[in-house]
């Protein structure tokens, strides 16, 4: 039986390349993201075009969202992985100079649409038949230790690891498991700037290593073909030479 992933955030970088590898490696991918045309370039790269199902979905609003489980449900029937992967980011900058309205952008995408997201596909894989599934959430480096200037992005990140931790336990009596994979410096659009430098903790700016995207995919399948009695926790992958460990 083909098995059935949904990527959030499909239409470029991190997310756009995992559906790809989830494609190749043989599951029915639905993408989603705002942008329609976005989605519909991602598949138009697939290696299985005819495995790939493009659904628009605007992760913050809870009537979309729904929508979207509900299309998943009655074109397929069932989910069998999650990629909860939507977020986007603000400039950096000190706590008072961030407006109320850059905080709620960051915590509505990466935090309440992750949420939303986990929300329907733990309903529909707690209801299918076979019971179960598996969900993955984006964290970041950043749910271990900030950048500086980037409050909103890092407790969003840290309150992910609350989410991942949570869904665990709670997903144990319906064959549910949840893991989180922690991404450091890879190559895409929220981190083109890494090339040329970024502010330090000692505050200097400079540029820091990056890895390719395929990576951080790779990986993502890695998690997603495990056997739903077992789980990779927690997994962090980066640049080998960023700034993560060590002191700066």
């Amino acid at each position: 039986m083909t098995q059935i992933a949904l990527v959030t955030g499909a239409g470029s970088g991190i997310g756009r390349q995992t559906a790809l590898a989830l494609n190749k490696a043989g599951y029915h991918v639905v993408l989603t993201g705002r942008r329609e045309s976005a989605l519909v370039e991602t598949a138009g790269h697939a290696a299985r075009p005819d495995a790939m199902q493009a659904v628009s979905c605007d992760v913050t609003q809870p009537d979309s969202v729904d929508a979207l489980f509900s299309r998943i449900e009655q074109s397929h029937g069932r989910l069998d992985v999650l990629f909860n992967n939507a977020g986007t980011n603000v400039p950096a900058m000190p706590i008072d100079e961030l407006s109320v309205e850059q905080w709620q952008q960051v915590i509505n995408v990466n935090l309440t649409g992750a949420f939303l997201a986990a929300r329907g596909a733990f309903a529909l894989m707690r209801k299918q038949s076979p019971q179960g599934g598996r969900i993955i959430n984006n964290g970041s480096i950043s749910a271990y230790v900030p950048r500086p200037g980037s409050v909103p992005y890092t407790v969003s990140k840290h309150a992910i690891t609350g989410l991942t931790r949570t869904l665990s336990l709670d997903g144990r009596a319906f064959n549910i498991a949840c893991g989180q994979i922690d991404i450091g410096n890879t190559a895409s659009d929220m981190t083109e700037q890494m090339n040329s430098g970024v502010p330090q903790a000692d505050g200097s700016i400079k540029p820091e290593p990056t890895m390719d995207t395929s990576h951080v995919a790779d990986a993502v399948v890695n998690m997603a073909a495990l056997p739903l009695n077992a789980n990779v926790q927690f997994m962090t992958i980066m640049a080998t030479a960023m700034p993560f460990i060590g002191r700066g």
